[in-house]
């Protein structure tokens, strides 16, 4: 089966064609590094990365960008309140500068615990400042661009199908007055470039034609974008919170700068829920990855969790949900271990999981393909080459994973091991003497539904 995808704009799933042949360009939404990525925020980049391995899977070249947004965000998408790089150095006592350091490496740590691929570039907004004026400027020159008091601001009303992402109901929005809008000419339009207040010193501020001050944050990722995969791409990805705002304005500047809606597909992850509703980092309830890790989880236990609904389906998030993943999670990574290696994949269920990865990412399908094949009487050799084809996907590091690497002794360990294959075998003779090496060595082996678990006797 070929590869379709839901694409926002048209609101289908529809075929994916490489607007290259054999190349995608792919920008992903990156974090505003002022506090720690919560779980939430997490999901979105693991749908972005499965999204990434499925490309590569149907023989695509992906280059992947992902921006990191370390000023220009302000607390409001109505482009007031403070600057959230701003807030965070003020809450944490240091420069904005040193936030912007600390949580971009928090974020990487978190990048590689889930094992993300690596973006063929990331790329910071304090970088890419005079791409940022250049953008505005060529908008002014368009006749795009009004100026007021605090700033320069995008006339959304030059556009008759500004919205149209998120199918914004105009007339309906001007009648119900729900947006103050000050200044703005519409309640729609937004900033391009923030004035520095002239009673205050921000830290991150630059010189711009319009005066001293700062770039608006969705002026960086369409002028970022075009730099990198150029004016049209293939692929734009982020969390569905940016469909209404970031993303439609995103679209307007590169529509009103280049003519096109910036890119051929538009794709978004769905949110991870609480029992009180959305997380969010704005009212203190959230959790970061690093909550998980000091629990004692496997952070791939969430990246299982989060495999287990489809991207564009609510998934709610509870730490029985989180244990019954890392369950999951161990059983499969202790049958795979105790298979031998030297088999070839069988085709028939490599084409079964392919199909449903390619029906729009529909990964809960795919891993119940992985599940029927490792309830199968294929010869496990068989099994694990056909896992490991899956595990390109998937993401889940099973050829890394030893049993007992953490807490039994490398000879304790290849002893077991031995017995994990044996079973899988079902050389019931041999897994027997070799419990009874163990007990007489003082470990203990019990045998469950996940497998068997070593310990100390």
């Amino acid at each position: 089966m070929a590869l379709a995808l839901y694409d926002t704009w048209s609101r289908t799933v529809r075929p994916f064609t490489a607007i290259e042949p054999d190349h995608v360009g792919l920008y992903c939404c990156g974090p505003t590094v002022y506090d720690y990525a919560h779980i939430g925020n997490l999901r979105t980049y693991v749908f972005e990365d499965v999204l990434r391995r499925a490309l590569v899977l149907n023989g695509y070249d992906v280059r992947h960008i992902v921006n990191i947004t370390d000023v220009g965000h302000l607390v409001s998408d109505a482009d007031d309140g403070e600057d959230k790089m701003e807030k965070g150095s003020r809450r944490m006592g240091a420069s904005a500068w040193d936030i912007a350091a600390r949580y971009t490496e928090a974020f990487m740590a978190d990048w590689r615990a889930l094992n993300l691929l690596e973006p063929a570039l990331w790329c910071r907004a304090t970088d890419h400042i005079a791409e940022q004026i250049a953008f505005v400027a060529e908008l002014e020159r368009k006749g795009y661009t009004y100026r007021t008091t605090d700033g320069v601001y995008f006339d959304t009303g030059k556009q008759d199908d500004y919205g149209y992402l998120t199918r914004l109901d105009h007339a309906g929005l001007q009648a119900g007055k729900r947006v103050a809008v000050g200044e703005k000419r519409h309640a729609t339009d937004f900033a391009l470039w923030k004035l520095s207040p002239q009673d205050s010193t921000r830290q991150m501020e630059w010189d711009s034609p319009w005066g001293r001050g700062f770039p608006g944050w969705h002026i960086e990722c369409s002028a970022m974008s075009a730099r990198y995969l150029g004016p049209r791409f293939d692929i734009h990805c982020g969390g569905e919170d940016h469909v209404a705002v970031h993303h439609s304005n995103e679209i307007a500047q590169t529509q009103a700068c280049y003519g096109t809606r910036l890119a051929n597909f538009w794709m978004h992850g769905h949110f991870l829920t609480l029992d009180a509703g959305k997380m969010s980092k704005s009212n203190g309830e959230f959790l970061h990855l690093q909550s998980f890790i000091d629990r004692g989880v496997d952070p791939l236990a969430y990246r299982y969790l989060c495999l287990t609904a489809h991207y564009r389906s609510k998934l709610s998030f509870s730490f029985e949900a989180l244990g019954a993943a890392q369950a999951a999670l161990e059983r499969l990574r202790k049958v795979y271990s105790g298979w031998p290696s030297g088999g070839v994949a069988d085709e028939g269920f490599v084409v079964r999981f392919n199909a449903e990865v390619n029906q729009d990412l529909n990964l809960p399908r795919a891993l119940a393909v992985v599940w029927e094949l490792v309830r199968s009487d294929l010869p496990t050799a068989t099994r694990r080459a056909t896992v490991d084809r899956f595990d390109a996907v998937l993401g889940l590091r099973l050829t890394d994973w030893k049993v007992g690497e953490f807490d039994l002794p490398d000879e304790i360990a290849a002893l077991a091991k031995e017995r994990e294959i044996a079973r899988s075998a079902k050389d019931w003779e041999r897994a027997d003497r070799l419990r009874d090496v163990l007990n007489a060595a003082g470990w203990k082996v019990e045998d469950g539904p996940c497998g068997q678990r070593v310990v100390g006797g």
